[in-house]
């Protein structure tokens, strides 16, 4: 066992891993990275399916099967992933027996249709359906027409990832989309206590975005703000966090067994290899948040990551300072978080056409 990551553990931080395929499976492990490193969740994307189904064999028993019955590419992709997904959450099982806000496994719906309420909502419900397993997470990013796909999802019990959230306000409009499904929920007589969601808060592409902008704009003053953003941002996050989940609108949900939708802080492994690599993980420990990390990331916390105690908490003034400060040099952040979810949403939809080409190509060699 880790004891860096098992001191991370104990303040309160759930250690995901950004990661999931099909040979980390049947090698057994994601089972050792569960006993050894703590890890009590799984997070995955396009990105990540298209990197698991381009690399080794340990598909291509299945893909010889769909062609064989003359499956299409979408629905190949969804049975391929799907499986994994159900799979991992088989794994994951006993630590959601032991914290059923953890030992969960997200699965993210067609990026494509991020922009598309209505078919968001009809592929969250097919996926878990599919899945068919009580700690999966449905992933549905956090654009204005997600929204209201999120209040529709969680209204029927599902679970529900909220991804790609870059800004405050829009973390609130996230979390306010969150209790008006659990209130819906509440009025068809389902049971709150089993309804779980995270919030995926994004860290490093934020540092990335503005760090550039920064240096464009090229003083001193500038440059002196970079690397600070991300960490800021979170920071107020987890303050927006906090205030939301308190007060008499919360306290009615969480007296009828509503669960917090917990932050989740994703993206955060270091872009810039001028900063530490476990940054992102050191400088936001706090109770009740999720760090979902690439295996590097993981790996080099297990090695050389420090636990200095609660480093959110308190530090919504000081954050706040960091943000007129970057206001101040010239930096238009009401611009950065549109790019941001534009380009989020973009990246996503590109890697998800390379897994359809990747399908694509080997149910065609397959057949």
């Amino acid at each position: 066992m880790s004891d860096r990551l098992k001191a991370l553990a104990d303040a309160g931080v759930s250690i995901w891993l950004d990661d999931l395929s099909r040979e980390r499976l049947r090698s057994g492990n994601l089972e050792q990275l569960v006993a050894e490193k703590s890890v009590v969740g799984v997070t995955t994307n396009p990105s990540i399916f298209s990197a698991a189904l381009g690399e080794g064999d340990a598909y291509d028993e299945q893909l010889r099967e769909l062609a064989g019955k003359g499956v299409g590419v979408d629905d190949a992709i969804f049975t391929i992933t799907t499986d994994d997904v159900r799979d991992a959450c088989d794994v994951l099982r006993p630590a959601y027996d032991t914290n059923p806000a953890d030992g969960r496994v997200s699965i993210e719906v067609d990026p494509g249709l991020a922009r598309d309420t209505e078919a968001t909502i009809a592929q969250a419900k097919a996926l878990w359906a599919s899945v068919d397993r009580t700690n999966a997470l449905i992933k549905i990013p956090a654009t204005e027409e997600g929204l209201p796909a999120i209040t529709a999802v969680i209204a029927e019990g599902i679970n529900v990832n909220v991804t790609l959230i870059f800004s405050i306000d829009r973390y609130r409009a996230v979390m306010d989309a969150y209790m008006a499904g659990l209130e819906k929920a509440r009025d068809a007589g389902l049971d709150l206590s089993t309804i779980h969601s995270v919030g995926s808060f994004f860290v490093s592409r934020v540092d990335s975005e503005i760090d550039d902008r920064l240096d464009k704009v090229g003083t001193d003053e500038a440059r002196a703000l970079k690397g600070k953003a991300a960490v800021a941002n979170a920071r107020l996050a987890y303050a927006a966090f906090t205030d939301a989940f308190s007060g008499e609108r919360w306290e009615s949900l969480a007296a009828d067994g509503a669960q917090a939708q917990r932050p989740l802080w994703a993206s955060t492994g270091v872009k810039n290899p001028d900063y530490p690599d476990t940054l992102y993980v050191t400088d936001l420990v706090v109770a009740d948040t999720v760090n979902t990390m690439p295996e590097k990331t993981l790996e080099a916390f297990a090695d050389h990551g420090e636990v200095e105690g609660d480093k959110v908490t308190g530090r919504g003034e000081e954050s706040e300072k960091v943000f007129q400060q970057i206001s101040a040099v010239g930096v238009d952040l009401d611009d950065v978080y549109v790019v941001l979810e534009d380009e989020g949403v973009a990246k996503f939809d590109d890697a998800w056409a390379e897994l359809t080409k990747t399908v694509k190509d080997q149910l065609e060699k397959s057949a």
